[in-house]
């Protein structure tokens, strides 16, 4: 009867513990340069590609809007490209790292469209998760 109850113990202890392992979550750009999460976010934001969102930002990351003073947070951030799903905008991009020293990054991304020009002004730090945008300041000029 012991040698049961130890059989039972041991397998719902083995259970517990391979469950977390499959709740955590893969973050394809944990081990990616400050480049290429550059790269996807200018892909999220002018091509609706969407699917790494949510490895792109800090928890407080902070997105500014200096034309229409709109200020979103993480999730509100979100919701906004994610609306934009599969929207492609008619624009040509380009980006460039700024500065990089250390574990902090300041990076620009330009959207030429036919009649103006938006400019994002993009902060990323580097985390124990890989880069990570914490802060982004749009701009028309």
């Amino acid at each position: 009867m012991k040698n049961i109850i130890k059989s039972i113990a041991a397998a719902l202890l083995m259970i517990v513990s391979l469950s977390s392992f499959a709740k955590g979550s893969f973050n394809p750009l944990k081990d990616k340069s400050s480049a290429d999460v550059m790269i996807a976010y200018a892909e999220a934001v002018t091509a609706g590609n969407y699917m790494f969102n949510k490895y792109l930002f800090t928890d407080d990351f902070e997105y500014e809007n200096v034309a229409n003073k709109l200020v979103l947070n993480k999730r509100n951030y979100i919701k906004l490209i994610e609306s934009n799903k599969g929207l492609k905008f008619n624009c040509t991009t380009n980006y460039q790292i700024l500065d990089q020293t250390g574990k902090s990054c300041i990076a620009k991304v330009t959207m030429d469209f036919n009649h103006f020009q938006r400019v994002d002004l993009v902060t990323l730090k580097l985390t124990d998760n890989g880069w990570k945008i914490s802060k982004v300041v749009t701009t028309y000029p």
